[in-house]
């Protein structure tokens, strides 16, 4: 048997599409400065109940700053992190062009809902580049579970095996695997060349 022609890929953002800070404090500056050790740990116990959107981050975060009687507004704080995120040019021109070529090319991103509504409106994620955008807290699933990709291709309309997922995270690579989706590890680091040798070595070609 066969395996299907690749006509789909799913992008992951973070680290593929978009640059992002390297640390809190590269990000956000002296407002970082107010966040103990005990805190930020308390904060990053939010991380996966978040990008699940069984949470409010931004709520949550504020009672547990309460708590530790930090001068801090979590939202503040993550937002002005954000901004220093950069949307990668060369990606965004790989995007224009797959679909050129007559690929399905979708977004899947685990990201908490402040977050994502961020992307969207301020990173421009919702201009219309992306035919499907699978954001893990609007599904309830996060990457690497399986059922996230299970969700993923069903919300695409294809066949996992005609689906090429690209992410930096070996971890969420091999969940998608697990799920019958071709994957690849990639990031922006590694530079476009390569990008485009794993998409042709699927059959993906694109020219420009």
């Amino acid at each position: 048997m066969t395996a299907p022609e690749i006509r789909h890929v799913l992008l992951d953002a973070d680290e593929v599409l978009q640059h992002t800070p390297v640390s809190l404090e590269a990000a956000a500056g002296q407002l970082a400065e107010r966040v103990s050790p005990e805190l930020r740990a308390d904060l990053w116990a939010l991380e996966w109940p978040a990008l699940r959107g069984e949470i409010d981050f931004f709520a949550e975060s504020a009672a547990i700053a309460r708590r530790h009687g930090a001068e801090l507004d979590p939202a503040e704080l993550f937002t002005q992190a954000w901004r220093s995120i950069v949307v990668d040019p060369d990606s965004t021109a790989l995007v224009a062009r797959l679909r050129v070529a007559g690929y399905g090319v979708h977004l899947g991103t685990n990201q908490e809902h402040h977050r994502a509504r961020f992307m969207r409106a301020d990173l421009g994620f919702d201009d219309g580049r992306f035919d499907v955008a699978v954001y893990s807290c609007d599904i309830g699933l996060a990457k690497p579970d399986p059922a996230y990709f299970d969700k993923a291709v069903a919300m695409i309309g294809a066949e996992p095996g005609s689906v090429l997922f690209v992410d930096d995270r070996q971890e969420n690579v091999d969940g998608a695997r697990s799920a019958g989706l071709v994957a690849e590890r990639w990031e922006l680091a590694d530079g476009h060349a390569v990008l485009r040798e794993l998409l042709a070595g699927h059959g993906v070609l694109v020219h420009g």
